[in-house]
């Protein structure tokens, strides 16, 4: 999915286990094209690299697949999130994990008025992630959806157990444990 550092997460995870299986979906081939190069380059043949628009992941996700899924700053990007999200349930087996990284913010502006970097993320959100989603006819989310928000979609998406993880060193991240 968009917003994996252009594959190189995968790549660094392939050499440590050769007995995995990676799989990266992302909307833009040049960023695909570079993960594919990278892997190709380190002969690394754990990876798979799809480029795809996940609008209909809902119902197109494959069945239980999964032992682990991963999105890092990308949900809010998308066209139809909560059809990704639906989509990332369908795919995650019934014992499977779901690591979601997006933004700390709240849902509600006036929440957010003494983050430490809120201006540099509703700026980055207006003028990257909100278009990136409008340009797909999608929702415009945007970055600072927001944990209430982003709770909502994960419930409506079908899954049921959803931990926030914050830590000190990271200001600008909600780490999400999600299952089943």
């Amino acid at each position: 999915m968009s917003g994996a550092a252009r594959g190189q997460v995968l790549t660094r995870l392939a050499e440590p286990f050769p007995n995995s299986h990676f799989v990266r979906i992302d909307l833009s081939e040049e960023s695909v094209a570079y993960g594919r190069a990278q892997a190709a380059e380190r002969e690394f043949f754990n990876v798979e690299f799809i480029t795809r628009d996940l609008s209909d992941f809902d119902v197109t996700a494959p069945v239980e697949e999964y032992d682990f899924i991963t999105t890092f700053d990308a949900v809010h990007d998308q066209g139809q999130p909560l059809k990704v999200l639906k989509g990332i349930n369908r795919a995650l087996k019934a014992d499977g994990v779901y690591l979601m990284q997006d933004i700390k913010a709240s849902t509600f502006p006036h929440n957010n008025i003494h983050h430490p970097i809120g201006p540099l993320l509703y700026t980055v959100s207006c003028m990257h992630c909100m278009t990136v989603s409008l340009a797909q006819g999608g929702e415009g989310l945007g970055a600072m959806w927001g944990e209430e928000k982003t709770r909502q979609y994960l419930t409506e998406a079908g899954f049921t157990s959803i931990k926030t993880n914050q830590f000190d060193h990271d200001i600008q991240n909600n780490w999400y444990v999600i299952t089943k």
